[in-house]
């Protein structure tokens, strides 16, 4: 079988084995690097609940408190929450300089330096 992707589908980069964690949809436990991972800020207080908990309160300036979560996906049901997006073969193997906007100069740098400019 031919072989998808470059570092096996894991970020790892010199570490090891990593960790098994069990992922927050399907509960199979996988290396912590494999998962596809999504960080989510969110009010614990809805909107409609918060205008009513505000006038309520004696404090002048009411802040909610905030709920921080970390999912981790395993892929197929990353894919399948749309979490992350699959692409078809060529794509998946393109991938972008990064640093390739530093070597892409505006026409006025390009110019020679020894023309003069006429005024």
């Amino acid at each position: 079988m031919t072989k998808i992707k470059r570092n096996n589908g894991c970020a790892k980069k010199g570490q090891g084995q990593m960790q098994p964690i069990c992922y927050t949809n399907c509960a199979q436990c996988m290396p912590k690097d494999k998962a596809a991972k999504k960080f989510i800020i969110r009010n614990i207080v809805e909107t409609a609940a918060f205008r009513d908990i505000s006038e309520a309160s004696v404090f002048d300036a009411f802040v909610p408190s905030k709920l921080f979560v970390k999912l981790h996906y395993c892929v197929s049901c990353a894919i399948h929450s749309t979490v992350v997006k699959n692409h078809s073969g060529p794509k998946r193997t393109q991938h972008p300089h990064p640093n390739l906007d530093l070597w892409v100069l505006p026409n006025d740098f390009r110019q020679s330096p020894c023309t003069e400019l006429s005024t």
